[in-house]
């Protein structure tokens, strides 16, 4: 199994890099996002590889880090979820933003994928979202608020207050986080009004 490559670009093609490793060219397929972030050609470079053997081909995926690698794995567990898709994903959203939108039950941001449906999405989102929180970089109150309100859990001036917010033009992670902030300051019993007053003064910060 083939699990690093480092090499200079000998060429691209339209999904895919030759990555020449002493004098053998190696085609590594990538998101359209690492493709972009590699050098010209004769320039230096070093992808984490994933290894797909299959009985009538060898496949390769390459990634920037390790950790990208890890995403598409994961990714792969989901119903529904192939290499193409994947890659797809990961293509649109880096690690971290996939991360933070799967924490944050945001299905909307992993549905911008080409090729991605809102049930896909769904799925992603629910069947990976015990596996996010410690890969992304939200507040961990954003996210326990977030998967509140997805089970409807959470109190009803808060989600009226992030609901307001998103009727005011904000998205809902950023409604979510500045209500959340708003809700730590000015406690449970807070009422909807205080809440929409200081998860404004959170936004414009």
């Amino acid at each position: 199994m083939i699990g690093k490559l480092k090499g200079l670009i000998d060429s691209y093609g339209e999904d895919y890099v030759i990555l020449d490793v002493g004098g053998v060219g190696y085609q590594v397929h990538c998101a359209g996002r690492t493709l972009q972030a590699l050098p010209s050609p004769g320039g230096a470079a070093v992808l984490s590889i994933e290894t797909y053997v299959r009985e009538d081909a060898i496949k390769l995926f390459g990634f920037r880090s390790d950790h990208e690698r890890e995403w598409f794995r994961l990714l792969q567990t989901v119903q529904g979820v192939g290499a193409k898709v994947a890659l797809a994903v990961l293509g649109t959203l880096p690690p971290t933003d996939l991360a933070n939108a799967i924490a944050l039950r945001d299905k909307a941001a992993v549905a911008r994928t080409p090729g991605v449906g809102p049930k896909v999405a769904e799925r992603i989102v629910s069947e990976l979202k015990d596996k996010a929180p410690g890969f992304a970089d939200v507040d961990p109150a954003v996210v326990q608020l977030s998967g509140a309100i997805d089970n409807n859990r959470a109190p009803r001036p808060v989600t009226d207050a992030i609901s307001a917010l998103v009727n005011l033009g904000y998205g809902q992670p950023p409604a979510a986080a500045a209500i959340a902030a708003a809700s730590r300051s000015a406690g449970e019993s807070a009422e909807t009004a205080q809440l929409i007053r200081l998860g404004l003064k959170e936004l414009s910060k």
